[in-house]
């Protein structure tokens, strides 16, 4: 038997929603790599104390996380991570900047914003046009 999926206004918004956040964790993931490149990425985070090395699971959450939120595969899962991923650029990096992103080195109203935005579609569900869609429970 197949079940046909009707989409709402909030299937809609969260396939916006996971789209456009997944996109900009693919551009955030390539400023990484390729403008800082990953010397660079992996030198800024042994600056701020943590181990250099964990930048190539953060670059690698932030590319399979875009491409699951882009695609819809499993990207409500993986929007906590994300969301901790960026909560980790608010402690290491922004928070001391203040909240305005406009602030000098850029404070954390951005990624506050951002994390709301990935719990947001956590609680919706991937939404319309998932290639692996859970219906909401």
């Amino acid at each position: 038997m197949t079940t046909v999926t009707v989409n709402t206004k909030a299937d809609y918004a969260a396939f916006l929603l996971r789209v456009t956040m997944g996109i900009f964790f693919l551009v955030h993931a390539g400023l990484k790599i390729f403008v800082f490149t990953l010397p660079g990425t992996v030198g800024f985070f042994a600056s701020l104390g943590v181990p250099g090395v964990l930048a190539y699971p953060v670059i690698v959450l932030e590319v399979v996380g875009g491409i699951a939120l882009v695609l819809g595969f499993y990207g409500r899962w993986l929007a906590l991570p994300l969301a901790l991923d960026l909560l980790g650029a608010i402690v290491l990096v922004h928070g001391p900047a203040g909240f305005f992103f406009t602030n000098p080195h850029g404070g954390w109203e951005y990624l506050a914003l951002w994390i709301v935005g990935l719990v947001a579609l956590f609680l919706l569900g991937d939404g319309a046009f998932a290639l692996k869609r859970e219906d909401r429970k």
